[in-house]
Formats: C-alpha cells, structure tokens, sequence
C-alpha cells in the first residue's frame, strides 16, 4: 500500500509541476502556494467466497490556489477513477476537492 501512495505522490508531484504536494501535513507545516493536500479517506473492498477480491485505496485530494483561475483543475478529471467533489473558498484561498481510487 505504501508503495501505491508514493506512486500516487510522485504522479500529484508530476501534474503540479511542483514539490508542493502534502500527504495529511501536520499544522505546522507552512505551505507553499499553489499546492496539493491529500488523504486516505476510504477503503473499496470487493468480496468473494467471504474473501478480500479487490481492494483500492480512496484518497481525498485538494488542489489550493490564490488564483481562482487556476489552470489545469479540470485535468485531474481525465486520471482513471478520478471524480469532482467540490469548489469552496476558506481563508481567501480556493479549494478545488477530489476522490481518487489508487
């Protein structure tokens, strides 16, 4: 699993073009805007026979920009089981949310 969630933080690293991607950063953290925070936030687990079939990891992603322009939000869309969750502005900062099976 570790080694899925670092894949998944290199692939993040790529598509900011930047370093600024967290995984559950604790509060003492300064960030460096824009960035990238993100978490498990949930398991998909299939099951057959009573046995574990097939299991993907959901993590809660959030792309945080001064810029309410920001480009390329939209492009997140085309990863594989990647789906919208929501816009919201917190702190004078946009947050574009989310889910991501990997």
């Amino acid at each position: 699993m570790a080694n899925r969630r670092l894949e998944l933080h290199r692939k993040l690293c790529e598509f900011l073009g930047s370093s600024h991607v967290y995984f559950q950063p604790p509060e003492t953290v300064k960030l460096s805007y824009p960035c990238i925070i993100y978490n498990l936030d949930n398991f998909d687990v299939k099951r057959a026979n009573n046995k574990l079939y097939l299991g993907k990891d959901r993590y809660a992603v959030t792309i945080i920009s001064k810029d309410p322009d920001y480009p390329n939000v939209r492009e997140l869309l085309e990863w594989e089981l990647c789906s919208f969750n929501r816009f919201f502005v917190s702190d004078n900062l946009n947050h574009w949310t989310y889910e991501i099976y990997y």
